[in-house]
């Protein structure tokens, strides 16, 4: 079967050479890389990497965040009659040569399965799927409040975040950093929602796949390695910014909750971000 590969670079070239040499290693699966450069710096360098491994380059003319970015790649390979894609960070790696097979087999044995995701583990061996999708509940708003002050003591390689990463289940949120996904879903979707720039587009496309009557799925039974660099997010005030936007962007668009529910999760959302803020304030003035 082919598969449509989509990589979405900004200013990582570097790293994207690196995950196209992995790639080239799969076997039991046809594959077409496409890289989409979202009008970064480093454009030049893509389109030499994808001149020099026989990928298709596309260059965004603007950058309107992740999910406009990897739509783009989407609406090709819808165009070119794919039916699955696998959604890949430059900084992956894939030591396993038959990563693509077993996930689409898996695919091939569900339909019912329209996004799937492996173990994901850093260079370190920290599990980083699946991930926890809170409850459409707004009287759990202000539950990061027990978070903050009553942190529960956790197993050191699975974060406060990842549900039972030793398990196959169906699952509410899967890592957005890498995973397969169906074509037709996509399309049926009309796309991924272009209205997050960056941040939360993982818990809105699980939403999504929740409210078509479809289903996510996570396996162990293959694994990739994520080598994620915050130093390449950006400043802490951006990265605020985007992420209080796409919180506030799931209880509009995703959350079904009454207005009443929506007013107090709003007003969470707008408490957790001012307390973050003091926090690093203070935090700050006393490294000084």
């Amino acid at each position: 079967m082919r598969i449509a590969i989509i990589i979405l670079n900004y200013n990582s070239s570097d790293d994207c050479r690196k995950c196209v040499s992995f790639l080239k290693r799969q076997e039991g699966v046809e594959l077409e890389l496409v890289l989409v450069d979202n009008c970064s710096p480093d454009s030049d360098k893509v389109k030499t990497l994808c001149e020099e491994e026989g990928c298709t380059f596309i260059a965004s003319k603007e950058n309107r965040g992740y999910n406009a970015g990897n739509n783009i790649g989407l609406r090709y390979v819808a165009s070119k009659g794919y039916k699955y894609a696998l959604i890949a960070n430059p900084d992956m790696e894939f030591p396993q040569t038959d990563y693509i097979k077993k996930l689409v087999s898996i695919m091939e044995r569900n339909h019912e399965i329209v996004v799937l995701g492996s173990d994901i583990v850093t260079p370190e061996g920290i599990h980083q799927n699946p991930k926890y999708r809170g409850e459409q509940d707004w009287r759990k708003s202000f539950s990061w409040l027990s978070d903050l002050f009553c942190r529960q003591k956790r197993e050191e390689k699975t974060p406060v975040w990842v549900v039972n990463p030793q398990a196959s289940q169906y699952c509410k949120c899967l890592n957005g950093c890498c995973f397969l996904i169906s074509i037709p879903f996509v399309q049926q979707l009309n796309f991924f929602d272009e209205e997050t720039f960056l941040y939360g587009e993982e818990p809105i496309l699980g939403r999504q796949v929740e409210l078509a009557g479809k289903q996510m799925f996570y396996t162990p039974e293959t694994f990739a390695v994520h080598h994620h660099l915050k130093s390449k997010e950006g400043s802490r005030a951006f990265c605020f910014k985007h992420w209080k936007h796409s919180q506030l962007l799931y209880v509009r668009k995703y959350s079904g909750l009454s207005r009443f529910g929506k007013w107090v999760s709003y007003l969470s959302i707008h408490c957790y971000f001012t307390t973050l803020k003091i926090y690093h304030w203070l935090y700050s003035k006393k490294n000084k």
